[in-house]
């Protein structure tokens, strides 16, 4: 590999003069400038990162972990962090958990190996606990789509109770009493919060908590929709109106009840949650309740950027709750 001294030896400049074209180029005449960076050309010359990783104590990468990849939701939310980052002229380098608190911990501990800039990340488990080892080798992390018990750190999340509440005045307000809930995995907090908000929706219309009826689902994907969609159809007495922990959940269903000739929103209305961009081009366009994902991941970047940016000692923790809103579609129009 080309390195640095045979750039300098073939410009006739120093190897210090290399290394400010490449990192300070203001330092040097306009006349030499051109000369090394003619020769870094010619070479193919790339500077080693991890060398200069190793001087400096970190990269210029940032590390965003999410539950899973699969959610078009966690694509824009990278979408969001990585034009932060890019404006501060670092990379994000994006994982996948898989909604496994091993898989999480796994990946912590090669960010810690890396010595990455700073964590965004969405933990799998309510406490958190993973997070230890980044507070034990000082490196800075931002939670998002997520407050967690006991975290004092900087945190962006959506205020998923009111996005409940969101979804079930909507449903009883179009006249129906007994609506299903298929919801997650049940340590995730989001699950727990949406539940919470359509329970207070049911309370506040002066319902019965035995309005809602929960059905559980492993995953938050298609495939765990499809299943969830089946033991719906196998009820007795069926709800007229579900509300699913995300759209991939809702999609999942959509499919089944299509397929068994259930009519949306006739027999059965639906809404889901994230309003991701294949919501509005389902079979039936799906009633949603949107988070601004971008938004989420651009905020949370920019305040990792800020406690490990030149201005690092004046920092201090934020807790910021974007708000939720309802984009109601024909999954869900049709009162009963």
């Amino acid at each position: 590999m080309v390195g640095i001294k045979d750039v300098a030896r073939q410009a006739g400049v120093s190897v210090g003069t290399v290394s400010n074209v490449i990192n300070r180029p203001d330092m040097v005449s306009t006349e030499t400038k051109e000369r090394v960076q003619a020769v870094i050309r010619q070479l193919g010359y790339v500077r080693s990162e991890s060398a200069r990783q190793l001087r400096a104590g970190h990269s210029r990468i940032m590390a965003l972990l999410v539950l899973d990849m699969g959610n078009p939701f966690f694509v824009d939310v990278a979408r969001g962090a990585e034009s932060a980052a890019r404006r501060a002229g670092l990379g994000v380098m994006v994982c996948n958990s898989a909604q496994s608190i091993t898989e999480e911990a796994t990946y912590l501990s090669l960010f810690v190996e890396q010595r990455v800039r700073g964590v965004l990340v969405t933990p799998v488990d309510s406490t958190a606990g993973n997070l230890d080892r980044l507070r034990q080798q000082s490196i800075p992390f931002v939670l998002v789509d997520r407050v967690a018990e006991g975290v004092e750190e900087c945190s962006v999340s959506v205020d998923d109770r009111i996005g409940g509440a969101l979804a079930g005045r909507h449903l009883i307000g179009a006249g129906h009493r007994t609506i299903a809930y298929i919801s997650g995995p049940p340590h995730l907090q989001q699950v727990k919060d949406r539940r919470e908000g359509m329970l207070q929706a049911i309370a506040e219309a002066g319902l019965p908590p035995e309005a809602l009826l929960e059905i559980p689902a492993e995953r938050l994907d298609v495939a765990a929709g499809r299943d969830a969609g089946s033991r719906l159809l196998g009820l007795a007495e069926r709800p007229t109106a579900v509300f699913c922990a995300n759209d991939l959940l809702a999609l999942g269903l959509l499919q089944v009840v299509y397929a068994a000739g259930i009519a949306v929103p006739r027999d059965l209305a639906i809404v889901g949650y994230d309003d991701i961009e294949f919501a509005a081009a389902a079979v039936v366009p799906l009633t949603s309740v949107r988070q601004p994902a971008v938004e989420m991941g651009r905020m949370a970047a920019d305040l990792l950027l800020e406690e490990t940016g030149p201005e690092a000692a004046r920092h201090q923790h934020q807790r910021a709750v974007l708000l939720p809103e309802l984009v109601v579609r024909g999954s869900s129009l049709t009162p009963r």
